[in-house]
């Protein structure tokens, strides 16, 4: 207040007021457009400040999003892939051999598609692809061997996809394909703290409906499992063959794992020094000889078998030590058969003895169910359709093609299909589904001049018929009492005792040369 109380001046922050006692003054013009230039002032400061401010954040976020995009590159990260493992080819199969691969790195592959030939336990089987795209990288070589189920073998990009840029997992992720001696002495060292947990059982598949591959509906029908409790891969949810045999794998008990394991490799015990052996007498065990030099008398050398010798090897133990076999032959008059080629000859039709005799045990095996069956280990199981097994040797080993539904197929047709598999086992070549399955196994040695032997069953089969060559024989004539030749084959039954006992082997054996004997009897029954 000024001294006569009067007039109040209050400063505000953009101009001044007078104000008067009894009212209001406005301020002067000067007052405001000093004000007003002030401000204007700070504006444009706080304009220009803002201003660069936003510029600085521009530039940062752009640097950002560069450098962002640089490590999500495929340059940095790589091209997420597709992976190829070997697959299970057969229900018995643990490990494969890589035999070729019919698809270059770089090259376009579509769903079905052959990617190499693997060689399983039984044959050498084509390898399809399930999905489609562009095959990267070629993990396992051809002529890799003992590559164990699982392993990563080959990687696969995405159709568009840069394959040069693709993602090579590590090796840690992908179990190896052999072990070395020093991996194996290493492995032998770990004990293990705690035995691993069986696997769950699958949970069934139940919302949309089922997709199976031919092989896969196949295999499920043929062992009687259930397809909802196969965890379809395939594309658009297809249960593709491989699905097909996991869950077979799967089903049976888990084996018991020995939960000591040896803590220290055994360390090499020098042999002593052999005393002198006395003149004339022979080593009890030959020495092995040295590779790269020439063998010593009495030294050996030892030859790795096959994946196909050891399966072979297997079966055949478990089929001696596990199955009781039962034997009786017989001898069957080849006269009408012989003649009946002859017809059918003259008219360019071939068909071999063997033909004959694969219809006449389909024909019979029909006539008698009972003998039909295979073991399932808790009693026999009948089977419905009659397959025959044919034994067919190869340079890898004995390997048995099925001729399917053979007692609704005539001889003609059988001779075909023989003919057929046995080129395609040879090749190695064959289907799982071609050798798998079979009711009823035939062996025939008649072409190597063996006059007769006896065959081992081939499980979980019930019989196998060893047959042996024709042979010229002399007999009485009952007719006129003169003497007359007769072609003579001897057919040898191998039965397992706990579902075909003697008896019954007996009257299979004269149904079957009742049916051999008189081939037009075959196409009536």
């Amino acid at each position: 207040m000024a001294e006569n109380g009067s007039v109040l001046l209050h400063p505000t922050p953009s101009f001044f007021v007078v104000r008067h006692l009894y009212g209001h003054v406005l301020p002067t013009e000067d007052d405001n457009m000093a004000a007003s230039l002030r401000l204007g002032r700070q504006g444009m400061l706080f304009g220009l400040r803002r201003n660069n401010f936003n510029k600085c954040l521009r530039s940062t976020h752009q640097w950002q999003d560069q450098v962002r995009h640089f490590f999500q590159s495929p340059w940095v990260l790589g091209v997420s892939p597709l992976k190829v493992q070997m697959p299970a080819l057969s229900p018995t199969m643990e490990e494969g051999n890589i035999v070729k691969w019919l698809k270059k790195e770089g090259e376009a592959v579509a769903a079905g598609d052959a990617l190499c030939e693997i060689e399983t336990d039984k044959a050498v089987v084509t390898m399809e692809s399930n999905d489609d795209g562009v095959l990267a990288k070629i993990l396992m070589e051809e002529g890799s061997r003992n590559v164990r189920l699982g392993t990563l073998i080959a990687l696969m990009v995405e159709e568009g996809q840069d394959w040069k840029q693709v993602e090579i997992p590590s090796s840690d992720a992908a179990p190896p394909s052999e072990a070395t001696p020093a991996t194996k002495a290493v492995a032998t060292s770990v004990v293990t703290s705690s035995a691993p947990s069986p696997p769950s059982a699958p949970k069934p598949v139940t919302s949309g409906p089922l997709r199976l591959s031919p092989a896969a509906r196949h295999i499920l029908d043929t062992h009687g499992l259930d397809p909802k409790l196969a965890t379809p891969t395939g594309p658009r949810g297809i249960i593709t063959k491989e699905d097909a045999l996991n869950l077979l794998k799967a089903s049976p008990a888990p084996k018991a794992v020995p939960s000591v394991v040896a803590s220290t490799p055994p360390s090499p015990i020098s042999a002593p020094a052999a005393s002198p052996l006395p003149p004339g007498s022979r080593p009890n065990i030959p020495p092995l000889s040295v590779p790269g030099k020439p063998g010593a008398p009495g030294t050996f050398t030892e030859v790795p078998a096959s994946n196909v010798r050891r399966v072979i090897a297997q079966r055949l133990t478990q089929s001696k030590t596990t199955i009781p076999h039962s034997y009786a032959s017989i001898d069957c008059d080849m006269a009408a058969v012989m003649q009946l080629r002859k017809d059918l000859a003259k008219e360019q039709i071939k068909v071999s003895v063997n033909d004959f005799i694969i219809k006449a045990a389909a024909v019979t095996l029909r006539e008698m169910p009972e003998v039909n069956v295979t073991w399932s280990g808790d009693g026999a199981r009948a089977l419905d359709s009659v397959h025959i097994s044919i034994a067919v040797a190869t340079d890898k080993g004995l390997i048995t093609p099925i001729i399917k539904d053979a007692a609704n197929k005539g001889v003609q047709e059988i001779s075909s299909n023989a003919k057929a598999l046995a080129q395609k086992a040879r090749d190695g070549k064959l289907l799982p589904e071609e050798y798998q399955g079979g009711s009823f196994s035939i062996s025939n040695l008649g072409m190597f001049g063996i006059s007769g032997f006896s065959a081992v069953i081939n499980p979980p089969q019930a019989c196998i018929l060893a047959v042996g060559t024709s042979r010229a024989e002399l007999h009485l004539c009952e007719d006129d009492q003169t003497l007359c030749t007769k072609q003579l084959m001897t057919i040898t039954l191998s039965s397992d005792g706990r579902l075909v006992d003697d008896e019954l082997a007996s009257r299979f054996l004269d149904k079957f040369r009742a049916n051999l004997e008189k081939p037009q009897r075959m196409a009536l029954v």
